[in-house]
């Protein structure tokens, strides 16, 4: 019971979350800044939790070495969008992980835990940059221990519904194929 509580306290918290302007050019400061970014943005939701839920499917060890690769190269990949170093096609990134994440989900697409882990670190790249690219240099640690805590708790979320909807997984595919139009709607107004 507790567990279908907490997925559904992370579905709640999906549909009350405003969107925000929270790519580049928006500058915040503090903690909850950071842990806002990537809670107030529909792109970025989606793909954490996506996250999650895939490696819900892989199981096994993919159930923490997918999301923790995720975060790590997340957080390397906010650091780096501080130094103002150029990275083009970050808003494309941001979609295509979301449509690709989704499709995975929605075929269930088995890999292995390393592969499965690379390919979403590929992924954070993109979503690190667009953080760190609103990392103010005197916010680094409080912004950043934000929103990779944010980051966190959504893959979190999407391992506990991925765990808690296994023996349905017809429902767990239709949700990637919705996470996957969704990508595609994003792509299409990035």
């Amino acid at each position: 019971m507790n567990l279908q509580k907490s997925m559904w306290s992370g579905v709640l918290l999906f549909v009350v979350s405003g969107v925000a302007f929270a790519h580049p050019g928006v500058h915040v400061t503090r903690f909850v800044d950071g842990m806002s970014h990537p809670l107030s943005r529909f792109d970025h939701m989606l793909a954490m939790f996506a996250v999650g839920v895939w490696a819900a499917q892989l199981g096994g060890r993919a159930i923490w070495t997918v999301p923790t690769s995720f975060v790590a190269m997340m957080a390397l990949a906010g650091w780096i969008g501080t130094t103002e170093t150029p990275l083009p096609m970050v808003e494309s990134g941001i979609a295509t992980s979301v449509l690709v994440l989704g499709l995975l989900i929605a075929f269930s697409i088995r890999t292995s835990p390393v592969l499965g882990a690379g390919l979403v670190a590929l992924f954070a790249v993109f979503h690190g940059y667009a953080h760190g690219v609103e990392m103010p240099g005197n916010a680094l640690w409080p912004y950043g221990l934000g929103f990779v805590l944010a980051t966190a708790l959504l893959h979190g979320v999407g391992i506990l519904a991925g765990l808690s909807l296994r023996n349905r997984a017809a429902w767990v595919r239709a949700a990637g194929a919705l996470v996957a139009i969704s990508g595609l709607w994003i792509a299409t107004f990035a």
